[in-house]
């Protein structure tokens, strides 16, 4: 509405609320005062005060309707729509249920805010007027008094009307009827962890001692937690108001709610979870402390989806807090791995990439190069890959860690699962500090590190494996040699780092059909390949494989004209191979020539 540009747009602003405010006074007197002011260089904040203080000054309910409406759009969690907001604000304390003739219109919404709130007309939401407002609002705290303890007690006011307790728990959506019911689901809990009182606590114990409530699915679908595996249409069974809080964070509450009866702290909801594991998962550190303090928490229960523990979660998130808090409970065990994956909570941290997290497990003893259970990778090679350099510093100080520990399911080890990813610096570091062989082939594709970099086009990490002695020439389990497959692949970039050495074998053939590099190349049709080899010196163009195929015929099979037009640019036309190969190439290159792409078509043998 008010466009980007932040200089012209406040002076106009000031303009308008200045005229706004000269034109409030009703006598010539009080007008020529305000002007005068205007010229003698009244600010944009003044402006503001001065615009804030005639809202309050307005008759009847007029102030605090515009008083909240500036306290709900600058303090929201998210922007709100105008049925929202007019819900919000019709909300009174202490009432039991909703009145629909308390909602205002919006037009009386806007008109007592005297033009510091609009709509904006892409979202269609309420905003201030500009940003300018918003940072004025943030340095005069005392306009509002405690406003996220106030708005959280209209959401759990709202929350605790019969009407909406009325409505089916297993619902996906609020009801039109309820439009403010979806924030007061979803950001109760934020509100009341900046501000708790007494009156937030009372209603939010009147929510969470029967959860079984709407709000709870609404809160999981905002947080993208709902469905799970599918079950759209249920409500979240055993998801009570203790697994809530813990999942919200909100302490004081939690207090209150492990005050009020006996709960099951170690009680499995529907996506298979404890209230610890809830808390372990979003950090939330005062209420892990909260539950281990429990006579009856079992901190070693694992959720029924995965197998995992609470200390897994909090290592694989980053907490390291939670993870201290944990490592803390004597009944902890480090070691326990998922049922899922088989993973250690060492192993999670590492993949994730939090060093702290993997410092504090490996000083509490956790076993470094402990490997999983699905794939026997260690922590080592979970972070190589995921490109955790930090990590992996990390693990290759410790002596215990086997830098060449392959995993059982591919046989590939750290390093070439860092090469494999492109990660140039963890490959230099696992060859510097860690030792480790460039040499070990995986034994799904038989290829080394570099065969494996070449492959994937990987060039820095090609130079760096070569920097450190890796051999050039090594053969995969099907004969092919590292330039062999940056050929195949389409790798100019790499083939032209190989081509710089003299140690290169340029001609090896694999041991299937007897392809060489040039051929991989000719068949894939990687013309400016076949150009480098050839151009490289050293190389037969003519070579033939085991079934008497030249790179020319592998070219005219797969129809490469680019390449075609290359041999024949060079007069490296020969009749080896079927004749009926040879046939389809003088076609293609008579074809080529009509095109334009070759000027002239040697043929031999015809």
């Amino acid at each position: 509405m008010w466009g980007h540009s932040l200089t012209p747009l406040p002076r106009f602003l000031l303009v308008a609320l200045n005229i706004d405010a000269i034109l409030a006074q009703v006598t010539i007197h009080k007008r020529k005062e305000k002007l005068d002011k205007m010229m003698n260089g009244l600010g944009l904040e003044d402006a503001y005060s001065a615009t804030i203080n005639r809202i309050r000054e307005q008759s009847g309910n007029k102030s605090k309707i515009g008083m909240d409406l500036l306290m709900w759009t600058s303090c929201s969690e998210r922007s709100l729509r105008a049925d929202e907001l007019c819900h919000a604000l019709a909300v009174e304390m202490g009432t039991m249920d909703h009145n629909p003739n308390n909602v205002p219109s919006i037009r009386t919404l806007l008109g007592c805010s005297l033009g510091l709130v609009t709509i904006d007309e892409q979202t269609l939401t309420l905003r201030l007027i500009h940003f300018t407002l918003q940072e004025y609002l943030r340095k005069n705290l005392t306009l509002f008094q405690r406003p996220h303890s106030t708005i959280a007690e209209v959401c759990l006011t709202y929350l605790n009307f019969q009407c909406v307790r009325n409505l089916s728990p297993a619902l996906c959506a609020a009801p039109k009827s309820a439009p403010f019911l979806n924030y007061a689901s979803c950001y109760w809990g934020s509100h009341s962890k900046r501000d708790t009182t007494e009156c937030v606590k009372s209603l939010a114990l009147q929510l969470l001692d029967q959860y079984d409530h709407i709000s709870a699915k609404l809160l999981l679908i905002n947080g993208n937690i709902w469905p799970p595996f599918g079950h759209n249409e249920k409500s979240p069974e055993r998801f009570t108001g203790l697994h809530c809080v813990a999942y919200l964070g909100v302490y004081e509450i939690a207090i209150a709610l492990i005050e009020m009866r006996t709960w099951n702290v170690n009680e499995i909801d529907y996506l298979h979870r404890t209230p610890l594991i809830w808390a372990s998962i979003y950090g939330n550190e005062e209420i892990v402390k909260m539950l281990l303090e429990q006579a009856e928490i079992k901190p070693n229960v694992p959720d029924t989806a995965y197998g995992r523990s609470p200390l897994s979660w909090a290592a694989e998130k980053g907490h390291q807090g939670v993870v201290k808090l944990l490592l803390g409970n004597g009944e902890v065990n480090i070691e326990m791995a998922d049922t899922m994956y088989g993973q250690t909570p060492l192993s999670w941290a590492a993949q994730s990439g939090h060093v702290d997290a993997v410092r504090l497990l490996l000083e509490r003893g956790a076993k470094p190069d402990k490997t999983d259970i699905r794939y026997g990778r260690t922590p080592l090679s979970w972070a190589a890959e995921n490109g955790r350099q930090d990590v992996v510093k990390l693990l290759l100080a410790n002596e215990e860690v086997n830098p060449n520990l392959a995993d059982t399911m591919y046989g590939r080890t750290p390093l070439s699962w860092a090469a494999g990813k492109g990660h140039k610096d963890i490959v230099r570091l696992l060859l510097e500090r860690g030792k480790a062989d460039p040499e070990i082939a995986d034994t799904f594709h038989g290829q080394t590190t570099l065969a494996l970099a070449a492959e994937k086009g990987e060039e820095s990490v090609v130079r760096v494996l070569l920097e450190f002695g890796a051999n050039p020439n090594t053969e995969s389990i099907n004969g092919q040699t590292p330039i062999s497959h940056a050929a195949r692949k389409g790798h100019g970039n790499v083939v032209k780092v190989f081509l710089e050495r003299e140690d290169v074998h340029l001609n090896t053939a694999d041991n299937f059909f007897g392809l060489t590099p040039i051929t991989w190349a000719a068949s894939s049709g990687h013309k400016e390949i076949v150009k480098l080899l050839v151009e490289r010196g050293g190389v037969d163009p003519e070579l033939a494989d085991s079934r008497r195929r030249t790179p020319l015929m592998w070219a005219t099979q797969q129809g490469h004209k680019g390449v075609i037009a290359l041999f024949s640019e060079w007069g490296k036309i020969s009749h080896v191979g079927p004749v009926d190969s040879h046939d389809r190439t003088l076609h293609l290159l008579d074809q080529n020539t009509q095109e334009g792409g070759a000027t002239a078509v040697a043929t031999t043998g015809r």
